[in-house]
């Protein structure tokens, strides 16, 4: 058995969030960059702007794999200026595709 079987990081199994990102985050490639690091990262779900100038983003896949792209979200691309993520785990979801909406 290998050590990833061995610790269990293979078979958790995946989760779904819903982060809203808070600042300047829209008109500076925040959601095209977000959806670079998903695909990176082999995480599912989508982003789109919010009216009040959040950006929501849904992530699903592998637990590692989308609290690297929840961490990724606190800073994001290099034009942004994040002030805030808010996370919420949600009923896992399966998707197969990451989208900009």
């Amino acid at each position: 058995m290998s050590d990833q079987m061995a610790d269990g990081a293979a078979t958790d199994p995946p989760v779904c969030y819903r982060c809203v990102v808070s600042g300047r985050v829209q008109g500076v490639y925040f959601r095209a960059a977000t959806r670079e690091q998903a695909l990176r990262l082999g995480v599912t779900g989508h982003v789109r702007n919010l009216p009040d100038g959040r950006v929501e983003v849904t992530a699903c896949g592998a637990p590692e794999a989308v609290g690297a792209l929840c961490d990724w979200l606190r800073s994001g691309p290099p034009m942004a200026r994040v002030s805030g993520v808010a996370c919420d785990r949600l009923v896992y979801q399966a998707r197969s595709v990451f989208t900009v909406g």
